[in-house]
Order: C-alpha cells, then sequence, then structure tokens
C-alpha cells in the first residue's frame, strides 16, 4: 500500500530513481486519443495478482494505464512549505524552489481572468518571470512550466502607438541536455524567448525577435513599440525558441495581449461585459509533468480541455444579455470545433483585424494561433453546453467541454449591433501585385505509434526541415506579393502562420471565400488543400518566421525563415 500522501521529492529514492528511467517513454501499449487508455495484458495480470506497479518493471506508459491518479498522489506537497527532503534536484535539473501554489480550480468553479496590466502614459512597463510551479487544475496537481506561477500570463492592454517594455527574467533551471546535432528535433526545453502573436512591429533587436535565446538564470529586456494606425483587437503572447516552445505552450506558458479602441463608435458592442478566454489542452505524464516530448503525443498521457487553467469554469448571463468573448486558441496542437449549446457565435473579428459584417455561426472551427471576437446573447434560462464537437483534422480532435453557460436572473435585453464599421484594410487588388510564389507543406511518418518514434518524423516546408541559420524567402520592402500555401501531406491539416504582417485570404481549396477575411492565422487541409492569400509586406526589415501553428509539427521541422528586405 501506497503511504499516506507523501511530498513527491520525499519518494524513496528507489522510487524516484525507478521514475526517471521511465520518463523516456519505453514500451509499446497506447491509449486512446483524449484518455481513453487501453491497458497491457501485462498490467492487468499485475492488477489482477496485486503486484505493486513499480515492481512489475512495466513501461512509462504501462503506469499510465493506472490513470494520472497514481501520479497525481505522488505530487501533493505535505504542505506549501514543506521542505524537499530525499532528493537530489540537481540530479533531474529541476529545483522547485519556494513552492507557487495556484489557487484551486475545480470543475464547475465560476470563470476566473487573468490579471490585468495596462499601459500607463502611452508605455506598458512590466516584468514577466519563467518559472516551474505547482498548478491545481481541475483538481490536478501539476508541475509545470509557467509565467508568474499562474496556469496563463497576465493580460496585457495597450493601445495603438503605444510601446510595450517587458523585463523578463528566465528562473528555469539550466538544460539537461546538450545542443542536439539535428537542429530541427525538440531539446533544451528551458531556454525561451517572446513573440507578440500577430502584431504587426519590428522583428528584429530587442523587439519582437524570435531568434534571440533567453537562457537560464539571465533577466532580458524586450520592447516593442505599435504604429499609431495598428489594428486594434485580441492578439497574445507566447514563446517562440525553437526546440522548447512546444513544452512551454503545452504548460500554459501564454496570455493575452489587447489593443484596445476598436469598435468605439458601436454601443452593442462596447456596452457588452468583455471576457478573456484562453482555450487550451491541459497535458501532462503520470508524475503531473512535461519533462519529455513523447508526453505531447495524444496515445501518452490524460488530458482534458480548459479555458484560463480551469476545467469546465462556469458562465453566468441574464437572459437577453450579450456578452463579447475574446478566445485565444492558446491550445498547443490540435483544432477546436466549437459550439455553444442553443445559441450562435455571432463573430465580429479574426485574429485581432475586425470583420466587414458580422458572421452568425453554429459552430467555429478554432486553430491553434488564432483568435476569434464573438458576441454571445443569452437565450432562455437554463444551463447551457460550451464544447469541442468532433472534427476530422487527419485525426480525431479533442472533444468535450469547455464550459458551462448558466443563464439566469432578471432579463437584461440588449441588441446584436446592425452593421459594423468599415475595416481597417482595404482589399488588395490585382493590380497590386508584385510577385507571387507558392510554399509546400509535407511530412514523411513511421509506421509504428507516434510517441515512442516522433524522433522518426520529418516535417518539411519546401522539402527541408528547419535551419536557422538559412534564409528560405526574400521578400522586398513594399512587396505585395500572393502566395499559395499547398499541403501535400496526406495525413494531417496544418496551420500556417506568418509572423510581422497580416494577409488577406483569396482562395480555400480552390474556391473563393464568400468574405476575403484577413488573418495571421489559416488552416491548410491535407492531401493537396491549398490556401490563396495576398500580404502588404509593409514598415519594418528583417528575419522572421513562417511555420506550421500546430506546434508539435513546428519543432519537428516545420518552419522558414522570412526576411524582408530593403535596397
Amino acid at each position: 500500500m501506497l503511504p499516506q500522501n507523501p511530498g513527491y521529492w520525499q519518494l524513496p529514492r528507489r522510487v524516484f530513481d525507478w521514475t526517471l528511467q521511465h520518463r523516456n517513454g519505453q514500451g509499446s501499449e497506447g491509449t486512446g486519443y483524449w484518455g481513453e487508455t487501453r491497458m497491457s495484458e501485462e498490467s492487468r495480470r499485475a492488477r489482477a495478482s496485486g503486484r505493486s506497479l513499480i515492481k512489475t518493471g512495466m513501461s512509462r506508459r504501462g503506469l499510465l494505464n493506472g490513470g494520472t491518479a497514481l501520479g497525481a498522489y505522488f505530487l501533493i506537497p505535505r504542505s506549501a512549505g514543506a521542505q524537499h527532503q530525499g532528493h537530489d534536484h540537481s540530479k533531474m535539473g529541476l529545483d522547485p524552489g519556494p513552492i507557487v501554489q495556484a489557487a484551486a480550480a475545480f470543475v464547475d468553479q465560476p470563470l476566473l481572468e487573468p490579471e490585468v496590466r495596462s499601459s500607463v502614459n502611452g508605455v506598458l512597463n512590466t516584468t514577466l518571470s519563467c518559472r516551474y510551479a505547482y498548478k491545481d487544475i481541475g483538481g490536478q496537481k501539476l508541475y509545470l512550466r509557467s509565467y508568474e506561477g499562474t496556469s496563463h500570463g497576465p493580460t496585457l492592454r495597450m493601445k495603438p502607438g503605444e510601446t510595450l517594455k517587458i523585463r523578463l527574467s528566465n528562473d528555469f533551471p539550466p538544460n539537461r541536455d546538450p545542443m542536439p546535432q539535428n537542429m530541427a528535433l525538440p531539446h533544451q526545453f528551458n531556454n525561451t524567448n517572446f513573440h507578440f502573436h500577430g502584431a504587426h512591429c519590428s522583428p528584429s533587436g530587442i523587439a519582437d525577435n524570435v531568434m534571440r535565446s533567453m537562457v537560464p538564470g539571465k533577466k532580458y529586456d524586450i520592447e516593442i513599440t505599435l504604429p499609431k494606425d495598428h489594428t486594434m483587437g485580441t492578439y497574445w503572447y507566447h514563446p517562440h525558441h525553437h526546440g522548447g516552445a512546444d513544452v512551454q505552450i503545452a504548460s500554459g506558458m501564454a496570455g493575452a495581449i489587447i489593443v484596445e479602441g476598436d469598435f468605439a463608435g458601436v454601443p452593442e458592442i462596447t456596452n457588452a461585459k468583455e471576457r478573456v478566454m484562453l482555450m487550451s489542452q491541459v497535458v501532462f505524464d503520470a508524475f503531473g509533468m512535461i519533462e519529455n516530448f513523447s508526453t505531447l503525443f495524444p496515445e501518452t498521457a490524460t488530458r482534458f480541455l480548459a479555458i484560463n487553467g480551469q476545467r469546465r469554469p462556469t458562465i453566468t448571463m441574464r437572459p437577453g444579455e450579450v456578452q463579447r468573448w475574446r478566445l485565444v486558441g492558446s491550445q498547443y496542437q490540435d483544432d477546436f470545433f466549437l459550439e455553444l449549446e442553443k445559441h450562435n457565435l455571432n463573430v465580429i473579428a479574426y485574429d485581432g483585424i475586425p470583420l466587414r459584417s458580422m458572421q452568425e455561426l453554429k459552430t467555429l472551427l478554432f486553430a491553434p494561433g488564432q483568435r476569434a471576437d464573438i458576441l454571445v446573447q443569452a437565450g432562455a434560462p437554463g444551463t447551457y453546453e460550451f464544447r469541442a464537437l468532433p472534427y476530422d483534422q487527419g485525426h480525431p480532435s479533442p472533444v468535450g467541454p469547455l464550459a458551462r453557460l448558466i443563464v439566469a436572473g432578471d432579463p437584461m435585453p440588449m441588441k446584436l449591433p446592425a452593421a459594423l464599421p468599415k475595416p481597417p484594410f482595404e482589399d488588395i487588388r490585382d493590380s497590386e501585385i508584385t510577385g507571387r510564389r507558392t510554399i509546400t507543406f509535407s511530412a514523411t511518418a513511421p509506421e509504428a505509434d507516434a510517441a515512442g518514434h516522433w524522433q522518426e518524423f520529418t516535417f518539411l516546408v519546401d522539402g527541408k526541415t528547419f535551419n536557422p541559420n538559412r534564409i528560405d524567402q526574400r521578400v522586398k520592402l513594399g512587396a505585395v506579393e500572393e502566395w499559395t500555401i499547398v499541403n501535400t501531406h496526406f495525413h494531417d491539416d496544418h496551420v500556417f502562420h506568418i509572423h510581422t504582417n497580416p494577409f488577406q485570404v483569396t482562395q480555400l481549396d480552390g474556391k473563393r471565400p464568400s468574405d476575403l477575411v484577413w488573418r495571421d492565422s489559416v488552416i491548410v487541409t491535407r492531401n493537396g488543400g491549398s490556401t490563396v492569400f495576398r500580404s502588404r509586406f509593409l514598415d519594418y526589415t528583417g528575419v522572421f518566421m513562417l511555420h506550421c501553428h500546430m506546434m508539435n509539427h513546428e519543432e519537428m521541422g516545420m518552419m522558414q525563415t522570412v526576411e524582408v528586405y530593403k535596397d
């Protein structure tokens, strides 16, 4: 029998060493896509005989068949200030230091929003600490990387023309692994940096420069100034250091950035209560951690969906009330096919860019990296589920509840807007085009299970894996180009994203959309699917990235450098 409520760091040495030996994902048994485990025959025999799981010699994935309960059990500290005894943390490269205990977030608790930090006199001056922290999410005690020790980073609010100044402290422990020979593979999970996703700003120097490497134990200055005519809307920030960004985003390292002032002349929108909602996939291994890249594959870990680091929170509204939900696609890997039971999703903006007219949708396909601003008008009193429905993205998408909407109280009659203001960008005309190019996404994959053989995957752009020392696309400043993105990968859809300049989508799989919306992230369907867009390369020179925002794919090579140059 297990001891009562042991501290994680107080495990007997032989047990702790066993956990480390089995972190590399040895073994062959798998699980269903979204936490439905399949027990190995060895595990069944062990359970039937009453043998200890640890004494069976089973694989890491075999332990997972006991559910995450065992791992979570090990993770329960004796107290918030418990001393970590019985193990030398330096052997694993982790040191919890002072335990940061997040507020408990159990199922069906009211939706909580991240802390808000706002600009003052044209400058948003703040700090961000990157560190390990305990997180209690839906009753699961996890030990993950974080911003500020919380489930998500603070919401940053600023205006066009203002400057964001951040002193970022990388308080992660040193990396345990050396630089790999193959830079396209995940590595050194504790290096980080900062990306202002969707912003039209400089990609160079100490601005939105994802080529920077911020190593553990040091502090870094970030300074990003938005142009005075920057689009107003919903953006977000996250790490973008190649090799470790996937693990960090999956841990919850993400936060919203609101560029204020959109829809200022539309009282139906400005009078609506705002909610910032970071969508995520909560993933962890049997010990409540993410220390191996294999943990991020569906068959290796129990996981669930969350909003703002909460599992199935509740949102309250009065009948007839209108709220503005700012959805941020901070999930690390998969599309969400969203539905709010018996309600419309009235979209007024995508990727921080207002639409020319409101879209009344029953469902919304929502990819990693994307944002959607939606108006929700509460219907009759009752309880309704905000959920992810099944969707075929080449493999099954995550399915399940995200939140519950409770409509109750006295009626609050409000109206949806009859019209939206003129959008911020003019359509790109044929006569403006100065060049065209085609970019191809492709991949190869092993026949064996993905988690156990992830190093055998190859994700390619134009037949090459990512190399930070190579310039793949060169575009002259001021060019207006039409790009065709083709996905020849037979197995998976991909999410194309490019930094610095947004684009206008003109074709999806050979068809012209009803509305030529502006985006910075767009789905490209598998097996020959294509997306055509047009973009103006304005204001800024330097090197930035295009990549698939399904972060597993990016980390395994599906990224290119883009250089905008000036004669």
